[in-house]
């Protein structure tokens, strides 16, 4: 059987191939909806299959975005990939998800594979400053999102949540219960760089410990992000002569951690120990007791990140600021921090 065709397509609709291409691309001209029908009709008819090699080689772009992530593993940036994957199959592109574990030299390198690769464009969630990944997305002219994180080397536009609200929320929280400080399990690095989510939620919890008259002094503490390795610092913190009574975790990961540490050193909570997590991943409320944590609306802000990565009209031009796309975060109260667990309407609180 000979293969069908675009001429084809055209013929039996009766229109021209740029029309049919029009319909198979979604532009970049609009078709009168009748149109758009017949064409459709021709295609399911015939059984066309569109070349999607050829269509990249022609365009030089393909109906792939690429993503990097520090760590699929973890739920935030795995819940996040699903996100855009979805958001992506709505617009008709698939997506590639890259590790980079953290490491400048992985970040580069899938950087380096997906633009090679002619993705439609790139959201990346880097893993920190990086001047050498700003310097490879300058030399390949990539269009670039950057999603949740906004490093300082890399002036592209971003999609973020009010990291700084969000964690101050949570603080105020714990703080509202009566407990006398609040302590803070950060990231590994005690002085995190500006555009890292982590340095917000730092930055948000030593606001309101300061405008509370708190001192946040010997209050902050080292941990990696994965619940593994905090629930390790945890059980030292927890064990040690010192135990704060409230930690306001810089990830729901951490929390976790915190959490499995006091079961096993037979610490109540909340009764002895109040706990507050941030992103609001799904085991958060399958936790025991059930964690209270700041919600960011990850389907938004990744619907967000596919528009801007695959429309020009939408990357806005101008200062640092007017690129800058921020959602707002929500306090989701439940009972690890000393309240019964309101009806699910009642919980957000925002920032």
């Amino acid at each position: 059987m000979a293969k069908v065709t675009r001429d084809d397509v055209a013929r039996l609709a009766g229109t021209s191939t740029a029309v049919v291409s029009y319909v198979i691309n979604n532009g970049p001209r609009p078709v009168a909806p009748a149109t758009r029908e017949r064409v459709l009709a021709a295609i399911k008819e015939l059984g066309y299959r569109p070349d999607r090699v050829a269509q990249a080689m022609a365009s030089r772009r393909t109906d792939l975005i690429g993503m990097i992530v520090p760590d699929a593993r973890q739920p935030f940036f795995a819940e996040m990939a699903h996100a855009v994957e979805q958001a992506a199959a709505e617009r008709g592109k698939m997506v590639l998800v890259g590790n980079s574990d953290y490491r400048d030299e992985r970040e580069v390198h899938y950087l380096r594979a997906f633009l090679g690769m002619r993705v439609s464009g790139l959201i990346l969630v880097s893993q920190g400053p990086s001047e050498r990944a700003a310097a490879e997305i300058e030399a390949w002219d990539a269009r670039v999102v950057l999603l949740h994180e906004r490093p300082e080397a890399i002036d592209d536009v971003a999609v973020v949540t009010d990291d700084v609200g969000g964690a101050q929320l949570a603080t105020r929280h714990l703080l509202e219960h009566g407990n006398a400080y609040v302590a803070c399990l950060g990231g590994v690095d005690s002085t995190p760089a500006v555009g890292d989510p982590v340095a917000d939620h730092i930055e948000g919890w030593r606001r309101a410990m300061h405008e509370s008259g708190r001192s946040t002094e010997g209050r902050l503490f080292q941990a990696p992000y994965n619940r593994y390795d905090a629930y390790q610092v945890a059980l030292e913190l927890l064990a040690g002569p010192d135990r704060p009574p409230a930690i306001f975790c810089a990830t729901d990961d951490q929390a976790i951690g915190v959490l499995r540490a006091a079961r096993e050193l037979r610490i109540d909570v909340p009764g002895e120990l109040a706990v507050a997590g941030f992103d609001d991943v799904k085991e958060a409320g399958l936790t025991d007791p059930p964690l209270t944590t700041v919600f960011s609306d990850r389907p938004a802000m990744a619907r967000a990140a596919v528009d801007l990565v695959l429309d020009d009209s939408l990357r806005v031009s101008g200062s640092r600021r007017e690129r800058l796309k921020q959602f707002p975060s929500a306090l989701v109260v439940r009972r690890s921090c000393g309240c019964g667990e309101p009806p699910a309407a009642d919980r957000p609180l925002q920032s």
